[in-house]
């Protein structure tokens, strides 16, 4: 029988890139044109890489980006887990496990509150404590007819705006909405450019170049989108992200991307779950949701200091019984006092009012998921009558949580 040598973690040095971006590639089926491999190799570059090694031989990868994400009423850092691959020779042989366990580690000795990722696979990040963080809706509008609204537009005129401009212009306008919305990644001039302003689509090279529609003198919202056309007739419109100060600027926005010619569909991908559109549009028919799925994924490291970073909405005193297969730090009772506004997070004796994993925790952190829900899923335990209804009022937001920022 084949001996396995014991498997090692470690950092993976600038000098082994390509043969960590070969063994993603084999992972996720890939086959990229050299241009595309240049970005990813870039991009590598600038994560906190950590391999698992059988021998000297680079058999798993994981890297971290650094990220800064929105919460209710404030923001912390947390990075982005991306690059997570196992080599198809060493699957079931703790390759993920041990990966994240050194992630863990490094988190714990940096003191990181937060962490993050978008999961190719749904099943997988539970059982290391990712909770989903935010959830995208899929929206079609029919526009081979006028959009059919409930609300007057706003009727300033639409500019179109050059993709060099758009950051500068674009950028501050973002990173006053996003502190609106929990679960939102800050973006530099860099990420604008890398990630939402390129010429040709990753996923599909036959939609334009971007797009870029404004409304406002200040800037008060835009639409970034690509278009396509028709093999045998009207093209779409793909949306990537709308941003609005006001329903009649969203409104403004929507009438346009739907009024383009020679196209009769609007393609909108991870819309928030309370997309205003759905209740001004005036036919449900014409504007029809798709698709629902899960977005963010959030994983609180550090509990405390997660907790006690957020605003809150209403006072609570309760006990939590919490699980934490991978952080013992955060396993145990701890109780949770919210009063006027401040949180303080501390172990104790006292007898648990709900008892529930870190996972459902962080599904709940950003307002994306009710407490009682999950109660009445089955998968946290309410001890005390009404303090999942307590803590939900607690956690509230006024806006859900959202991000269409992927990496």
């Amino acid at each position: 029988m084949e001996q396995h040598s014991p498997l090692r973690f470690g950092e993976v040095p600038e000098t082994r890139l390509d043969e960590a971006l070969d063994l993603n590639y084999l992972v996720f089926h890939e086959s990229p044109k050299d241009d595309k491999r240049k970005k990813h190799l870039d991009v590598l570059r600038e994560c906190t890489r950590i391999g698992a090694y059988d021998g000297d031989r680079l058999v798993g990868l994981l890297g971290t980006l650094d990220f800064t994400l929105s919460l209710p009423g404030g923001e912390l850092p947390s990075p982005g887990l991306t690059f997570v691959s196992v080599a198809p020779t060493h699957r079931r042989r703790g390759v993920l496990t041990g990966l994240i366990a050194e992630l863990y580690r490094g988190f714990g000795a940096a003191g990181t509150p937060l962490a993050c990722l978008w999961a190719s696979e749904d099943p997988i990040y539970g059982r290391f404590g990712f909770g989903t963080g935010t959830t995208g809706l899929h929206l079609t509008i029919d526009s081979s007819r006028p959009l059919a609204l409930r609300i007057a537009p706003d009727e300033r005129p639409l500019r179109l705006v050059d993709k060099a401009e758009a950051p500068a212009l674009l950028g501050p306008y973002y990173e006053r909405t996003r502190a609106e919305r929990g679960g939102r990644t800050a973006r530099t001039q860099a990420w604008w450019q890398s990630e939402w302003l390129v010429e040709e689509d990753q996923e599909d090279d036959e939609l334009s170049p971007p797009r870029i529609v404004a409304l406002g003198e200040p800037l008060a919202g835009y639409a970034l989108y690509r278009t396509k056309g028709g093999d045998d007739g009207p093209g779409s419109v793909h949306l990537f992200e709308l941003e609005a100060d006001t329903p009649a600027v969203a409104a403004a926005l929507w009438r346009y991307l739907a009024s383009i010619d020679l196209s009769n569909r609007v393609v909108a991908w991870g819309r928030p779950v309370d997309e205003p559109l759905l209740h001004f549009c005036a036919d449900r028919d014409q504007v029809r949701v798709t698709g629902q799925q899960p977005g963010l994924r959030v994983r609180l490291v550090d509990v405390a200091a997660a907790l006690r970073a957020r605003s809150w909405a209403a006072d609570v005193d309760l006990v939590l019984d919490v699980r934490d297969a991978q952080i013992p730090a955060n396993a145990g009772r701890f109780r949770l006092a919210v009063a006027d506004g401040t949180a303080t997070y501390e172990p104790t004796e006292a007898p648990a009012d709900l008892a529930l994993d870190v996972r459902e925790l962080a599904s709940a952190y950003l307002g994306e998921t009710a407490i009682g829900a999950l109660v009445r899923a089955g998968v946290v335990t309410e001890h005390t009558a009404r303090a999942a209804a307590a803590l939900d009022a607690a956690l509230r937001t006024e806006l859900l949580p959202h991000t269409m920022d992927e990496f």
